[in-house]
């Protein structure tokens, strides 16, 4: 028996890519997309109805939809700030005692002193990874098999139901003609052996 299709979701740029296909392996393949995009949390299972009628419709084929407005999708990518203008760093006047030298003063018997180097920036902590959703889709995907199978099993114990009724109809049919052609015959043979009876009473 077949696999029932399933319709997964992947957001490629503006839009949201749909399929209808048995298996997360067949979606990939229709998407042309990596492999782990589920373990990633980039693909996603779609059980809404609205969403997935028209790829149930055009099973393996890659719907795509727009995702919000042109609005919303400007806004999104948020307002490009103006280059600031750039001004010279304003000069500093030599002090009375420099000689006409700009820079830090140093100290007497400091000459061979090394500048201290700058401190480094900490690093932004690595974002948490997205909790997989691959135990979540197993489960739903089995349940999705399951309820595909229990259809098929009532559906194909109401058509024996049928067929036996059927059966059934054309069994009493046929009896009910042998009954009438019985009693056809046993009401002849009553009238004659009342009618022998009769004369032999008579005689």
């Amino acid at each position: 028996m077949p696999r029932a299709l399933r319709v997964y979701r992947l957001p490629i740029g503006f839009h949201d890519a749909y399929v209808a296909a048995p298996t997360q392996k067949a979606a990939i393949e229709a998407w042309g997309s990596d492999k782990d995009v589920f373990q990633r949390g980039q693909a996603e299972l779609v059980t809404d109805a609205e969403l997935t009628k028209e790829p149930l419709e055009n099973p393996g084929k890659v719907i795509k939809r727009l995702r919000g407005t042109a609005a919303e999708q400007i806004a999104a990518l948020g307002e490009t700030p103006a280059p600031a203008s750039k001004r010279s760093a304003p000069r500093r006047k030599p002090g009375p005692s420099s000689g006409g030298r700009t820079g830090p003063r140093r100290s007497p018997g400091n000459d061979n002193e090394k500048p201290s180097p700058p401190a480094r920036a900490k690093a932004p902590p690595k974002p948490k990874p997205r909790p997989s959703r691959a135990n979540l889709d197993e489960a739903e995907q089995a349940l999705a098999e399951a309820e595909a199978r229990h259809q098929a099993a009532v559906k194909d114990l109401r058509e024996r139901e049928a067929a036996l009724a059927r059966e059934r109809k054309a069994l009493e049919k046929e009896q009910d003609k042998e009954r009438e052609r019985l009693e056809a015959r046993r009401e002849k043979a009553q009238a004659a052996y009342e009618a022998a009876l009769r004369r032999w009473r008579e005689s």
